[in-house]
């Protein structure tokens, strides 16, 4: 039963992901005034874990094809109205999506806190 414990690397990856999300909705607030600044964003969580398992994953980085485990996607141009001045972001829509990103992060916490007082349950500790 605790030979494969993926919901460990789950909540990690789910808390990973919110975070640089938080940090890039706080980048894009910072720059709300740069003339041409385009906002970014990673792709949803999902999206980005349904890819993970079903594209081909390295092992170590000299592979060809294929993903290292564990590494974040990367920052995607956010595709919205661009300002008269030519920039993209939307001070309500960062802070939308700072707000999911904080609620994504405390649940991968709660799911890993939750796991772990089970795993030492049954350890008996």
């Amino acid at each position: 039963m605790f030979q494969n414990l993926d919901v460990f690397r789950t909540a990690m990856a789910l808390a990973q992901h919110s975070g640089k999300q938080q940090a890039l909705s706080a980048q894009n607030i910072a720059n709300a005034d740069t003339p041409d600044y385009r906002a970014v964003e990673l792709p949803d969580f999902d999206q980005t874990v349904r890819d993970g398992m079903t594209d081909q994953r390295a092992t170590r980085a000299s592979h060809i094809n294929g993903h290292l485990h564990g590494t974040l996607p990367e920052a995607q141009e956010r595709r919205d109205k661009v300002d008269p001045n030519g920039n993209t972001v939307s001070v309500e829509t960062e802070m939308v999506t700072a707000v999911d990103a904080a609620r994504a992060h405390n649940r991968a916490l709660s799911i890993y806190r939750s796991n772990l007082n089970i795993l030492r349950a049954s350890l008996g500790r």
